[in-house]
């Protein structure tokens, strides 16, 4: 059997295979920002993914930086996305929510009272938009508003924000949660040497004062609903949403990875962004972040079954992710293992809308 559906212990529970569904915005949630029943019925249909990691929940009202997608911050939510969780578990499925916080790519119509979007620094991401809405109303692409710099004290409030959305997803009934440090959102914005000259103790020259903010939320996080349950999505050279080259990059990223390692968490999910138009990581690289992180290791990132099963039997990863190709295809995984051929997706209804292109995607028996 290919090691690629075979099963595999992930903290205190076990996945069916390894394959992961990656987490995808689809902008579908409803009144209150809250996931309902079409929610629901999505990622149920997707529940022979080893694991299902979902789409990006905002921990807060700061913390949004597109029009209808969902949050964790309040009872309604909790109880909409109970839903999801009685679904994917009755269909025999692992799911964990992935938390988010956008940082400076919002825009002022998304956030209270019209306020700036907070960042590492006051720097805005030169030719990036967010979803929101125009000056006449029309929800689309709006250029993301210049940000103001968080201080110290409200880091620890965000860092709050984060535990407090974490304990909701527990009580919603996840399996455990994706911290979101990837793809030029919050908290790789202080990650990131090009952009965070802070010269408090969260910023600068210094890669552990740039990596403090991601370790305190890891560890509040972990604190809070325990390590087993507690997973971290990182973009190794990422450029999406205005992130450059700095000096020392690779040393940022493997001190990470060693001090990630320490911390016995679920796993740690590495987004490769070629498939994003962006530069992939770089050769070799998977390598040394391999060895200096001793944990389940996923990684995403252009995979089809054939590389996918490459990378396990080498060591390169425990677990692959899929993206894409989950929108159009539910039973990957059944597709995969009888080689089944996949459907495309389109492309026009992956943001927004309802049923149509997003729960109307038959399995391949159901076409056969």
């Amino acid at each position: 059997m290919d090691k690629l559906f075979t099963s595999y212990p992930l903290g205190d529970i076990t996945l069916n295979n390894r394959v992961v569904m990656a987490p995808m915005t689809r902008s579908r949630a409803r009144a209150g920002d809250t996931a309902d029943e079409l929610t629901a019925k999505y990622y149920q249909q997707r529940a022979s993914a080893g694991l299902i990691i979902t789409e990006g929940a905002q921990i807060s009202v700061q913390g949004q930086g597109y029009l209808f997608t969902p949050g964790i911050y309040n009872d309604e939510q909790v109880k909409g996305w109970e839903k999801t969780t009685r679904a994917v578990h009755a269909a025999g499925g692992r799911i964990y929510l992935q938390l988010w916080h956008v940082g400076r790519i919002s825009h002022t119509s998304l956030q209270q009272d019209g306020q700036l979007p907070v960042s590492a620094v006051a720097v805005r991401a030169e030719n990036s938009t967010c979803y929101a809405r125009d000056e006449q109303g029309n929800a689309g692409p709006v250029p993301v508003s210049s940000p103001r710099a968080l201080t110290p004290a409200e880091i620890s409030a965000v860092v709050q924000d984060y535990v407090n959305a974490a304990k909701n997803a527990i009580r919603a009934g996840f399996d455990g949660v994706e911290i979101h440090a990837a793809n030029g959102y919050l908290l790789e914005q202080f990650i990131n040497g090009g952009l965070n000259t802070r010269t408090d103790e969260y910023g600068g020259l210094q890669h552990e004062n740039r990596l403090r903010f991601v370790l305190e939320v890891t560890d509040a996080v972990s604190q809070a609903i325990g390590a087993d349950k507690t997973g971290i999505r990182l973009a190794p050279f990422g450029r999406l949403f205005d992130m450059h080259a700095f000096p020392g990059e690779e040393e940022t990223w493997l001190l990470l990875a060693k001090k990630l390692s320490s911390r016995s968490l679920a796993y740690v999910h590495l987004s490769d962004q070629q498939t994003l138009g962006e530069q992939a990581i770089p050769a070799g690289f998977i390598e040394k972040f391999r060895a200096a992180y001793d944990g389940t290791l996923i990684i995403a990132g252009g995979f089809d079954k054939a590389l996918a099963e490459s990378y396990l039997q080498q060591g390169k990863a425990d677990l692959i992710a899929f993206g894409r190709p989950y929108i159009a295809n539910p039973d990957l995984v059944e597709r995969m293992a009888n080689g089944w051929p996949l459907s495309e997706v389109n492309r026009a209804t992956m943001y927004g809308g309802s049923e149509e292109g997003y729960t109307d995607y038959p399995a391949y028996q159901e076409l056969a």
